[in-house]
């Protein structure tokens, strides 16, 4: 391969690029769907491929190709160039790329045990036994349970003299019930460890068996049904704490998304918005209060942002976002960091945060999230509630939505609890809550410590035309903030 990789870089130079990269990728997945008693759905896929990247004449080329062979290199590499070429024609400003990066190195992530040598038969029983438990209680009318599996194998190198291999296994898995009472027309889902079906961590079948989907499922299917009969939650303006998988969805919408540098700098505009976090509020916007710390980092064991290098070949690292409430970060990438260098001089990073990632051979990398974390504070859970006079505790996301900008956002949760007089209380359905990203982070006043965060996954996360999807990972503690506006505004 490294015969491979060094006759496109070569190739290249000769045709006139002052910076090139290639990466070639091999990915197996597999999913595994159980639904009511049934294997509804199982596949095994590969993809190969490569794609290369190169610099000529100040602007961008890109092409890649499933046939990784020399003549095939040789060809993909030439219509690059030319690619480069017709982008400098209609170019803004030169591509510049700062510090060289030449790292060369192996990384893998870590397991315990392979899921790919797992039986078929192990996982899809183990899928069977938590449908079961599902739907052990009557009113659960779909039970749906799924495993879901990945390695990728990734090298990647440069014109400066990077050579890197990379192995990425993931490994993922959830339940859901969806209970049903025909007679009023209510329908109430329920989902394990996160919703959307799966949580995913960058991990071996460990993962799986910690998640112990089979002994959690009579619970979820009973909370299902329970939440046909809850009351709706009420409308007004309270003290919310989140749960810590509502609250690592809050940060992807609220905090990862806007400290994207291709975001700010309009590259994503037409598709997925551009940000409030401008370059003028880098290092001095009051982001949150002053228990708020947020950071990204691609080194955390088991998030689904964790790697050895990014695929511009820089290392994993950890970068603050936001430092006792201000904010001091974003997630860039070689070319956006030397654009924030523009702006505010020396303030800028002196290189790229290492965020820049792609959804396979066949497209180019995009500035993507890593784990983007909320660091722990200091409270216990029970002395949380038991510090709560009146509000509601909301867990699991059910819907969402945020303005482009990343600044006016409502969510909606699977279920939620009235909190009276620091007890935990009756059930709530149907709850939501709404808020403007800054002034709902500066509401923020506690934050529970490390015996309960965790990393939690997002292997959804979309982005860039045409469309890319990242795996990306959420560290959080259930966290409480004051005057937050739940519920359905009553309409006058």
């Amino acid at each position: 391969m490294r015969t491979l990789t060094d006759r496109a870089l070569n190739l290249a130079q000769v045709q006139g690029a002052t910076y090139a990269d290639i990466r070639v990728i091999q990915r197996f997945t597999q999913h595994i769907v159980v639904k009511n008693g049934i294997v509804e759905s199982l596949s095994t896929d590969e993809s190969q491929g490569f794609g290369v990247r190169v610099v000529v004449d100040g602007a961008w080329g890109f092409a890649s190709s499933a046939l990784v062979t020399p003549a095939e290199v040789d060809r993909i590499t030439a219509l690059a160039v030319q690619i480069a070429r017709a982008s400098a024609l209609v170019k803004r400003r030169d591509v510049r790329l700062g510090l060289p990066m030449s790292h060369v190195g192996t990384y893998r992530t870590p397991v315990q045990i392979d899921p790919w040598n797992v039986s078929m038969e192990e996982k899809i029983d183990l899928l069977l036994k938590a449908d079961e438990g599902l739907r052990a209680t009557p009113g659960v009318k779909v039970a749906t349970s799924e495993l879901a599996f990945w390695r990728e194998h990734k090298i990647f190198a440069n014109s400066e003299g990077a050579f890197l291999e990379q192995e990425i296994i993931e490994s993922g898995g959830g339940i859901e019930a969806l209970a049903v009472d025909p007679e009023r027309g209510e329908v109430q889902k329920r989902s394990y460890p996160n919703s959307f079906r799966r949580d995913q961590r960058t991990e071996g079948w460990e993962a799986i068996l910690a998640m112990d989907l089979p002994g959690h499922a009579p619970r979820i299917g009973e909370e299902a049904v329970a939440l046909l009969s809850a009351d709706p939650c009420p409308s007004g303006v309270t003290t919310l704490i989140l749960g810590a998988t509502q609250l690592a969805l809050q940060i992807h919408e609220s905090c990862g998304h806007p400290i994207e540098l291709d975001r700010v700098f309009g590259t994503e505009a037409s598709y997925a918005g551009t940000s409030f976090l401008t370059p003028d509020k880098y290092g001095t916007f009051r982001y949150g209060s002053e228990i708020v710390n947020l950071t990204a980092d691609a080194t955390i064991p088991g998030g689904l942002g964790t790697f050895g290098w990014d695929d511009e070949g820089v290392p994993a690292q950890r970068i603050p976002i936001v430092r006792n409430g201000i904010f001091c970060g974003y997630l860039s990438s070689r070319e956006t960091v030397e654009q924030l260098r523009e702006i505010v001089g020396d303030a800028a990073p002196p290189f790229s945060g290492g965020a820049m990632r792609a959804d396979g051979w066949n497209r180019i990398p995009l500035v993507r999230m890593t784990n983007v974390n909320l660091e722990p504070g200091e409270w216990e859970f029970d002395d949380l509630i038991a510090d709560t006079d009146d509000g509601i505790y909301m867990e699991l996301n059910r819907s969402w939505s945020i303005d482009d900008k990343r600044l006016n956002f409502q969510f909606g949760t699977e279920i939620a609890y009235e909190i009276k007089h620091g007890k935990m209380g009756r059930m709530l359905k149907n709850a939501t809550y709404t808020g403007i990203t800054p002034q709902f982070w500066a509401s923020c006043d506690a934050i529970c410590n490390r015996n309960h965060w965790r990393v939690w996954g997002t292997p959804n996360c979309g982005k860039g035309q045409p469309s890319q999807i990242a795996h990306t990972g959420h560290g959080a503690a259930p966290a409480r903030f004051r005057n937050v506006r739940v519920g359905v505004m009553q309409q006058r």
